[in-house]
């Protein structure tokens, strides 16, 4: 385990790139605005599930090896977008579906909305990024083995993150039930959703292609 002075930075710069709503945040929100609380709260979980193999990933090694092949790197960020583009016009195009809204059952079952997420998180490059810029800088050298040290810390940043995306996720779920009474203003709202998404996938390809 990394010793405390180590463990409380990791901490407070975890708290600050999870807390500040980023693109988790977002997607959390478009989806608890296309599929209500119950869909949301299964993509945190989903999303959770894909950062949580990233965590395992870059203590084992692999992430630097990722990291080290542009190639494999840009197709991982361009299929994150890309899926995230997807997952809005998905909603965008549903978004009239209101007897399944009402039932605050996910479209195509919560197995569906897993799995989706999960291709979600496992493919978020800015996560794996912070993976591997940060938790190596906190291992101490002198304690346990480097990757028990970064699996550790991961955890940690799993917890807070999930924590942090199921209090969007009520909020943003709670918001969209006040919708469900007129299928005109819930068809706004998961159009906003979709839209949503869409905005962040375009946003996490700019920034890794052209910004």
């Amino acid at each position: 385990m990394p010793d405390t002075p180590a463990i409380l930075s990791f901490l407070l710069v975890s708290l600050v790139i999870i807390v500040v709503p980023g693109p988790s945040v977002i997607f959390v929100i478009g989806r608890a605005m296309i599929l209500g609380t119950k869909g949301a709260l299964v993509s945190v979980w989903g999303n959770a599930l894909g950062v949580g193999v990233q965590i395992l990933g870059v203590a084992v090694g692999v992430g630097v090896l990722v990291a080290s092949s542009e190639v494999v790197f840009a197709v991982i960020k361009f299929l994150g977008a890309a899926f995230l583009v997807y997952l809005g016009v998905q909603g965008i195009l549903q978004r009239k579906r209101f007897a399944t809204s009402l039932s605050d059952k996910p479209e195509g079952g919560s197995q569906r909305v897993l799995g989706d997420s999960i291709v979600v998180g496992l493919t978020n490059a800015k996560t794996l990024v912070f993976f591997i810029a940060t938790l190596p800088l906190f291992v101490d050298q002198a304690g346990a083995a480097p990757w028990s040290q970064m699996l550790f810390l991961g955890g940690l940043f799993f917890v807070i993150g999930v924590v942090s995306d199921m209090v969007w996720a009520l909020i943003a779920g709670s918001a969209r039930t006040w919708f469900v009474r007129s299928p005109e203003r819930l068809a706004g709202v998961r159009l906003g959703g979709g839209v949503a998404l869409i905005g962040l996938g375009l946003y996490l390809f700019a920034y890794s292609f052209v910004l």
